[in-house]
């Protein structure tokens, strides 16, 4: 997963594998400390601004000690009110979260919708503030019902779109949870626009359409001071700047926060870690990207999987040159070094051990060979048993490759002599033209070498089984190879070998 300690984009949240009771706890706790100390300043607000900013003609006494009274009492019955339903809607629709469980299509949409039915609460326990001090005014002071129903109306929204912004970030563990596993292809509700657009309606254009309001009244009195003009319109302007900023705050850091988990996973895997997953979750087209992260970044640990068991076959190179789409069947003349290792008395060792101890033999010889061969550049083309062929010079061309050949043979015997004493045997190693390209059909094919070379090395190797440097190989090869490993190679014999007609002067590892 994402190596992050803030993976739904505040440590608040907690990271994503809580347990269900830390989940549940926190659910609890954000979402009613957070909504509740929401209404309460909205409501604090409201009020301040209704009876002591906005222009109400034809005020009465009567009306601010009912205000008095009703606003506290209504305000603390809302939020209890509030908290319980609130509550038990949220719970209700995710119960399976909670329990552990996993969701099914209608969990997942009932889970998304959690937000907004916690805001269509909000908005209930507001409109009923509306109804009640709209209904108070129009009792004791009809005039001032022009200022008050409009006033905690605008408040209300604006309190309804922080509930919703509030609500969807405390949910997001609820909400990764949801969308985890989903076959949504398309996001849900309005997208990242049109919730832009949607909370600058809420947040700023409400508000503003207060302030405006607001204006109207004092012209509609005719009698408002200039002084008391400027300071109801200082007043309405900071609670717009406040409040349309908390607005688009809050939409802000829901819209950059699944950008900047996707982002820092970027980075993550740009530095070779394929194994960076976001949690996924926002419903809208940031979501998506989310999910579209993740399914790239199995693809890419799927790749480099597979390709790096395609070069454990058949060598890194021929697999880098396969990816590039430059294999093709055919072949090619190429002079190369040929290096055949084969281990000595394989029978016995089978015969006289277990499996096991047989297997762990050969894999400890071959992580010698298979370690000297890369080394040098080399081309590890076949396993043959007990046996291994090598290839330098191609796929990839090595201007040395006779040093290099050399060297990885004497390399070799010298680290098997001291890891491993009781293994031994016998490497060859032979220089000369060869075809080189892949072989077999288009379904399946692989890349090898066919020649004189190929057989010379192998011969040698039976050779060198007999010899006390257990490595053999020509005067050819010595000859390509540079003056300084030359010299590690002392002259032996000159043999006839199968397959070829002349004699063949054979130079022994010293």
């Amino acid at each position: 997963m994402a190596g992050t300690r803030a993976p739904f984009g505040s440590w608040l949240l907690g990271p994503e594998g809580q347990s269900l009771r830390r989940l549940r706890v926190r659910v609890q706790l954000f979402l009613t400390l957070g909504i509740t100390a929401t209404h309460a300043i909205g409501a604090g607000v409201v009020v301040v601004l209704t009876l002591f900013v906005v222009p109400q003609p034809g005020g009465g006494r009567d009306l601010l000690v009912a205000l008095a009274i009703a606003v506290p009492v209504y305000v603390g019955l809302a939020l209890v009110v509030g908290v319980l339903w609130g509550t038990r809607v949220a719970f209700r629709s995710l119960r399976w979260a909670l329990r552990g469980e996993e969701p099914s299509p209608a969990d997942r949409r009932r889970s998304m919708r959690v937000p907004l039915q916690l805001a269509a609460v909000s908005a209930a326990l507001w409109f009923g503030g509306v109804l009640l001090f709209t209904t108070l005014a129009l009792w004791l002071a009809p005039a001032r019902a022009l200022g008050t129903a409009p006033t905690v109306a605008i408040g209300g929204t604006v309190v309804c779109a922080v509930t919703y912004l509030m609500a969807e970030f405390f949910l997001r563990p609820v909400s990764a949870r949801a969308l985890t596993g989903s076959p949504e292809s398309r996001p849900r509700g309005l997208g990242v626009g049109g919730r832009m657009l949607t909370f600058w309606l809420l947040g700023t254009a409400a508000p503003l359409v207060g302030l405006g309001y607001a204006a109207v009244l004092a012209l509609a009195q005719g009698d408002v001071s200039a002084e008391r003009m400027a300071v109801e319109a200082l007043a309405i302007s900071g609670v717009v700047l406040v409040f349309g900023l908390l607005v688009t705050v809050l939409n802000a850091r829901a819209v950059v926060a699944p950008l900047v988990s996707v982002r820092a996973a970027l980075g993550r895997v740009q530095r070779g870690d394929l194994d960076q997953r976001v949690p996924v979750y926002d419903a809208t087209e940031l979501g998506l990207l989310q999910a579209g992260f993740n399914h790239m970044a199995e693809g890419l640990a799927e790749r480099e999987h597979l390709r790096d068991l395609f070069g454990r076959h058949v060598g890194q190179e021929v697999a880098r040159a396969a990816a590039a789409g430059d294999v093709e069947l055919g072949g090619e003349t190429r002079r190369v070094t040929v290096l055949f290792v084969d281990l000595v008395g394989s029978t016995t060792i089978a015969a006289d051990r277990s499996p096991t101890e047989v297997v762990e033999l050969l894999n400890g010889f071959f992580d010698v060979v298979v370690d000297e061969i890369a080394r040098e550049g080399g081309l590890v083309n076949k396993f043959m048993g007990d046996a291994v062929l090598a290839i330098f010079g191609a796929p990839v061309d090595l201007p040395d490759h006779a040093t290099r050949g050399l060297r990885a043979a004497r390399a070799m015997v010298e680290r098997l002599g001291r890891e491993h004493p009781d293994l031994d045997c016998g490497v060859g190693v032979f220089t000369g033209e060869t075809v080189a390209g892949n072989v077999g059909t288009r379904a399946r094919f692989e890349y090898t070498v066919i020649g004189d070379a190929v057989n010379a090395a192998a011969r040698l190797t039976e050779l060198a089984k007999d010899v006390e440097g257990r490595a053999l190989t020509c005067a050819e090869t010595l000859a390509e190879a540079a003056e300084q490993e030359a010299a590690h190679w002392r002259a032996h014999d000159r043999v006839t070998l199968r397959g070829r007609i002349g004699e063949t002067e054979l130079f022994v590892r010293r």
